[in-house]
């Protein structure tokens, strides 16, 4: 497997880049924004970029144009919505004709859901922030709910921003497709060492088939 390959990416808010760990000759791609610091390099990530390309897939991290830039904290949603529509739009362009899946961990994984569309194979929601901690009136299944294409979410047992039986009880209102929800024990918002194998294996799993 070669390195990550580092590529700058024009964008409405300026250069992003992207981080790319492929086969030579992937089935799938997944392409994945960070959090709410826009770090791409963490437990999760990290994870999913060293063990999927051996099985086929492309992995995709996109750092966000505010984070090249320096900036420890992003804008409000969905201000860089349109950033991210440049690096699906580049990715496709890189590998097209292949299945495509969007999403990230938390703050990503809501872009991704706010930008879905029908030509993606699924979303990918790592801990998804189902509400600020403490205020679940402040629910943010609404980002969620309209997505028109599969979509996998893995959350920890214990994330104040959700906990499985919160996220359960969202997914049991009618979505517009399918929902998987995967528990991981001993996570919280973020997944540590440990768990690792657990939510690449449940990714590996739900990736088989959406590829070629």
């Amino acid at each position: 497997m070669t390195p990550t390959a580092l590529l700058d990416l024009a964008t409405p808010d300026g250069p992003g880049r992207l981080h790319v760990d492929a086969p030579a000759e992937p089935r799938g791609v997944l392409l994945l924004g960070g959090g709410h610091s826009g770090q791409v390099r963490t437990v999760d990530l990290d994870a999913l970029a060293a063990a999927l390309p051996g099985l086929g897939w492309a992995v995709v991290r996109y750092e966000l144009p505010w984070r090249v830039a320096g900036r420890k904290v992003g804008p409000r949603p969905p201000a860089s919505d349109p950033a991210w529509s440049a690096g699906v739009d580049a990715v496709r362009a890189a590998w097209p004709g292949l299945p495509l899946v969007t999403g990230g961990r938390s703050a990503g994984a809501r872009i991704a859901c706010r930008t879905w569309d029908a030509d993606l194979a699924g979303v990918l929601a790592l801990s998804f922030p189902l509400h600020p901690p403490g205020r679940p009136e402040a629910s943010r299944l609404g980002e969620l709910t309209p997505v028109g294409v599969p979509v996998l979410l893995i959350s920890g047992a214990r994330d104040p921003f959700g906990s499985p039986a919160e996220l359960a009880d969202a997914l049991a209102t009618p979505q517009g497709g399918p929902r998987e929800l995967v528990v991981v024990p001993g996570a919280t918002h973020s997944f540590p060492k440990p768990t690792a194998q657990v939510l690449t294996g449940a990714v590996a799993d739900w990736l088989a088939g959406r590829s070629v």
